[in-house]
């Protein structure tokens, strides 16, 4: 190669995006809020792998549905022809795991993961072709009163994050022969209006005629709208499982409005299908979707399982965040140690590990291409680590056998000279009880990232 030949950049494949350390506070703070709610509902966590084998996905999305037509990564293993798929969503997962497991043989299960899912999709804001997902499964339940729990937690979960521009929509697509009934008559529907179907409604006319309803061509709205309900179709029992939920929701004050066009997007539902949605995201409104599933365990070869779940996008969600606007950056650390000579440094280090064996979060100040800094620049370091204290260590300090202690946020910035044996006790002593101080005032529903 020709030394003058500039070397060609490898970036990222499209739509696969970087977490970088900017953003990684704010998933730390939804993730361990996400994480807090959940186990207060009894889940336990569930960890699936991220390929797949490829009929899992076909068998219990649908053949005809976008995910699998379009959007999968799938390909063939070339060690041995396994068909293996990136998995586009964790319902399936978790399933096939269960049954595999036998994980319900002594009981119902309440079970939730987190991770990332892959979609071959044109990237926009809120849509990418690796994003992440918090999803909940509650297994073996069948009564109406874990679909509205799984709707509660949502709603505990947004007022804990601040989110207050989200509704949940809500709807039932019944059981097998009712939606067979429904289909048929959306099929005669949709032939007496032909005309009006564009392409792609042509071509899910008979395959999947309810995706149809969730079409967002506006020359289609006024006809779609005036479509054969599902709701006029559902039986004595899905009635009943409707009514209460409902009866739940409006037990606990859980608004909601009734979307007789919701549908989901996998052949698996059944009966009560549910949207948080939001106007902040522009198109991708959607940020959290679900569901019951009571078939989905025999589809797989299990036994008959009743089961109920819902996913959320993260990203769409940090972005909402982002537009609330009420989360601020946590600090980088609690202590920033500040040093300028060599034994100070060696000095430094060992402070450091003491703080951090008493529970603190240290950041040393190292040395750059340019060099370690003078004391200014490590200062502006500092400050812009949002430290709580920096500790000092000069030849004075190291004369004295002692610690400079600046208070970095206090408008005085006053500063107190301290015996190094007496650093520990006196930082922990500082930032632990400014920490109990603050918590004593806190909004219950405000979320803290502690140490």
């Amino acid at each position: 190669m020709s030394e003058n030949k500039k070397i060609e950049k490898i970036v990222g494949v499209k739509g696969m995006n970087d977490l970088l350390p900017n953003d990684s506070s704010l998933w730390e703070l939804f993730e361990n809020t996400v994480h807090s709610v959940l186990k207060s509902y009894g889940f336990q966590q569930i960890r699936t792998p991220i390929v797949e084998p490829t009929p899992l996905f076909a068998r219990g999305l649908g053949a005809v549905t976008d995910i699998v037509e379009k959007e999968m990564y799938s390909f063939e293993d070339s060690m041995n022809g396994d068909k293996l798929t990136l998995r586009p969503e964790g319902t399936a997962g978790v399933v096939r795991s269960a049954i595999e497991h036998n994980l319900v043989y002594d009981g119902p299960k309440r079970l939730w993961y987190s991770g990332p899912m892959f979609r071959h999709e044109k990237p926009q804001r809120g849509r990418y072709r690796q994003f992440h997902q918090v999803g909940a499964e509650a297994l073996g339940f069948s009564g109406p009163d874990v679909d509205a729990e799984l709707i509660m937690l949502c709603q505990r979960l947004w007022d804990d994050l601040g989110l207050q521009n989200v509704r949940l929509e809500l709807n039932s697509i019944g059981d097998v022969d009712e939606r067979n009934q429904h289909r048929e008559a959306l099929i005669a529907y949709f032939e007496k209006h032909e005309n009006i179907l564009d392409a792609e409604a042509k071509r899910r006319l008979y395959s999947n005629p309810l995706r149809i309803l969730d079409t967002k061509n506006p020359a289609m709205q006024d006809m779609v709208n005036a479509a054969p309900k599902l709701l006029d179709y559902l039986g004595t029992e899905s009635l009943a499982h409707f009514e209460g939920v409902q009866k739940i929701l409006r037990h606990n004050s859980i608004p909601f409005s009734i979307n007789p066009r919701l549908v989901r997007g996998m052949d698996y539902y059944n009966r009560t299908v549910f949207e948080w949605v939001t106007d902040e995201l522009g198109a991708q409104g959607t940020v959290c979707a679900g569901g019951r599933y009571d078939s989905l365990f025999s589809t797989f070869g299990g036994k008959p399982t009743p089961a109920c779940g819902f996913a959320m996008g993260i990203e769409r969600l940090i972005e909402l965040m982002k537009v609330a606007g009420e989360i601020h950056q946590p600090a980088l650390c609690d202590v920033y140690l500040v040093h300028q000579s060599d034994e100070a440094q060696m000095q430094a280090i060992v402070l450091g590990e003491r703080l951090r064996d008493a529970g603190l979060d240290v950041v040393l100040h190292c040395a750059t291409a340019n060099g370690i800094g003078n004391f200014k620049s490590q200062m502006k370091k500092a400050d812009a680590s949002g430290c709580a204290y920096s500790v000092i260590l000069g030849e004075d300090e190291l004369a004295n056998e002692s610690v400079t202690i600046k208070a970095m946020r206090s408008e005085d910035g006053h500063q107190t000279n301290v015996p190094f044996n007496a650093a520990v006790d006196y930082l922990v002593d500082q930032i632990t009880g400014a920490t109990d101080d603050a918590h004593c005032c806190d909004d219950p529903h405000h979320v803290h990232i502690n140490h």
